[in-house]
């Protein structure tokens, strides 16, 4: 009997990560197709990073049993930029230079998508981003554009935040509250296009750092400007000071937020008037009686035992967006017939019509247009109990 060879330290390294995750890896005779993760699975926001592992997961058991792509198995491999572009450029570079990943899939944070898409347009491998929205992830000026998404896109959710604001709490003077970052400049620019649209003065644009623990200065200066709607655009950690900022004001002025209070543990951090803040999603698990949903949520528990509640799948987004983008990418791969870069890259133009979890997609990217969700795919929502859940508007 011949002796197999045992697999190279990369092989393993990707194994390991792969039964961490719970991503199957079926018996096939050819090797795998590599998808990379990279994404942040420690910190605040972990718990996202744990949403879109489980979405890509689920996905790629399904694919692998139903035979793979091109014959072959998927097998993810991922990395931790702990919300860092520095380590998410290290991460994306051994990905695709060392284990040869067909694809990334970007993970939370704009700052670091930002940072990777130059990377992959440069090695011609197809980026997949299921949860940053910053504008220019993909619509980032590239005459060889490899980023797609399956998520929201900053300009069209700002439009979004603006008639909901309108609409619901009938804002005439609304402010803003930003982070000081790449995603808050695309939001900052999106939301003065949005209200200049809606013919809407702004009561101010403030910023904030990500580590800053008090926003009572820069509230303070909106509340005298006369803000009756607070635009909020953060990640889990600041979108709480802000909650918690607000209540030592005691102000309670209404919030409409990105959503970045998705994230992780919101409604822990920042206290009882979590609940207040309404922020924009694309997919909700809670009170969706789709059969694909729950089917979906049956496979979850059954592959992941820790879930018990609809808590534990919060954030439903990132597994929801993280899963129809697994498998958008095998399509691709499997128009393309190949798992080169550009052929891969021109294997999302082809493909025609998926179920997905979120919705039906019908030729979801042409050139010139990566994004595959709009502004009829969001749903506001709260949350309650630890769940997010649709605001009925």
């Amino acid at each position: 009997m011949p002796i197999r060879p045992r697999p190279s330290p990369t092989r393993r390294a990707a194994l390991g990560v792969a039964l961490l995750l719970g991503v199957s890896t079926a018996a096939f005779a050819e090797d795998p197709i590599r998808i990379g993760l990279v994404t942040a699975l420690s910190g605040q926001s972990a718990k996202s990073g744990e949403a879109i592992s489980r979405g890509i997961g689920l996905a790629i058991d399904e694919i692998n049993a139903a035979g793979g792509v091109l014959g072959r198995p998927l097998e993810l491999v991922a990395r931790d930029d702990e919300a860092n572009p520095s380590k998410g450029v290290l991460a994306a570079r051994e990905l695709i230079q060392r284990v040869g990943v067909v694809a990334l899939v970007g993970g939370l944070d704009t700052p670091v998508s930002m940072a990777v898409v130059p990377i992959a347009n440069q090695m011609k491998v197809p980026f997949l981003g299921p949860w940053a929205a910053g504008t220019g992830i993909t619509r980032n000026g590239a005459a060889d554009n490899y980023a797609f998404r399956v998520s929201a896109v900053d300009a069209l959710v700002d439009e979004a935040l603006v008639a909901y604001a309108v609409r619901t709490h009938g804002a005439r003077k609304p402010g803003l509250i930003l982070v000081n970052n790449a995603w808050g400049e695309s939001n900052r620019e999106g939301l003065v296009a949005a209200l200049k649209a809606a013919d809407l003065p702004s009561a101010g644009i403030e910023k904030y750092e990500a580590a800053d623990v008090d926003m009572v200065p820069q509230l303070t200066r909106l509340k005298e400007a006369g803000a009756d709607t607070l635009f909020l655009v953060g990640n889990v950690g600041p979108s709480a000071q802000v909650v918690k900022s607000l209540d030592r004001m005691g102000w309670t002025v209404p919030v409409v937020s990105h959503w970045g209070p998705a994230g992780g543990r919101f409604d822990e951090l920042a206290g009882p008037n979590a609940g207040k803040v309404h922020f924009i999603q694309t997919f909700t698990f809670a009170g969706n009686t789709a059969p694909k949903a729950l089917a979906v949520l049956d496979a979850l528990k059954k592959k992941y035992p820790a879930i018990k509640s609809m808590a534990d799948v919060t954030p439903a987004v990132g597994i929801a967006n993280a899963y129809d983008a697994t498998h958008l990418l095998a399509l691709a791969i499997k128009a393309a017939g190949s798992t080169k870069g550009p052929e891969v890259r021109d294997g999302f133009y082809k493909v025609a019509t998926y179920p997905g979890l979120i919705k039906t997609y019908d030729a979801p990217f042409a050139p010139g247009r990566h994004d595959a969700l709009g502004p009829k795919d969001y749903v506001f929502t709260r949350f309650q109990n630890g769940e997010i859940v649709a605001v009925a508007n």
